[in-house]
């Protein structure tokens, strides 16, 4: 399937819902009213070794870029990503996040920018952004986790914001169209200060498809950090 062409830093900062919170008995309709007010959508991967969980695969991909009509983020917190990142391209990923804490992670950020596609680079709570450092001239993304990865629904980690300014600031330096993406606890209280501190990406899950009016709660979020 071929991939959504997928955006570029511009300004604001975007939201990216992730599809582990939204409704799959009815994919369409739960994304349908937020589609044109997200950047694109995240599509969490777990292996159950790399994270105690496990999550979805290349098909899944497939119908949330049918369902959602929008680019897809897939996030692959996997122990060895070099396993899938050929069959989540296939399925339509126009970006494939892996986790500096993986195998082989550098050789398969390389991988994945080699078949013409968009790729990031996650970083745990607990891992020092310098490892971005060998890696920066080829990245189109930087995710600096806000909780722990593996489960939806944890509260954001605020001794992170400083990792992000860090971030945000390695990568001005840089020069480089690069996404600074913030991913763990985001709601109405957060999501202002991950922006604040340099994120222009944050993903929101269970916030925002637990909202009454999801499309009303992001207009509201959208407002708050504008």
């Amino acid at each position: 399937m071929k991939p959504t062409v997928f955006p570029v830093p511009s300004g604001p900062a975007e939201f990216v819902p992730s599809v582990l919170s939204a409704d799959f008995a009815c994919l369409e309709r739960s994304l349908a009213p937020v589609r044109k007010l997200a950047g694109w959508v995240q599509v969490d991967v777990m292996d159950g070794h790399f994270v105690p969980n496990l999550s979805f695969g290349p098909g899944i991909v497939s119908s949330v870029a049918r369902a959602g009509g929008l680019a897809v983020d897939v996030h692959l917190m996997v122990e060895r990503p070099a396993l899938f990142i050929e069959a989540f391209a296939a399925a339509g990923a126009g970006l494939i996040t892996v986790h500096a804490e993986a195998e082989n992670a550098a050789a398969c950020v390389k991988k994945v920018k080699a078949m013409g596609l968009k790729a990031g680079l996650a970083l745990r709570p607990k891992t020092p952004l310098g490892r971005v450092l060998p890696l920066l001239k080829v990245l189109d993304l930087v995710l600096i986790m806000t909780v722990e990865p593996g489960f939806g629904g944890q509260a954001f980690i605020p001794a992170m914001l400083s990792k992000v300014e860090a971030a945000r600031e390695l990568i001005s330096r840089s020069g480089r169209k690069i996404w600074l993406q913030v991913d763990g606890g985001i709601n109405a209280g957060t999501a202002a200060l991950a922006a604040g501190a340099g994120a222009d990406s944050l993903v929101i899950g269970s916030a925002l498809f637990s909202a009454p009016d999801p499309a009303a709660f992001l207009k509201g979020l959208r407002k708050k950090i504008s």
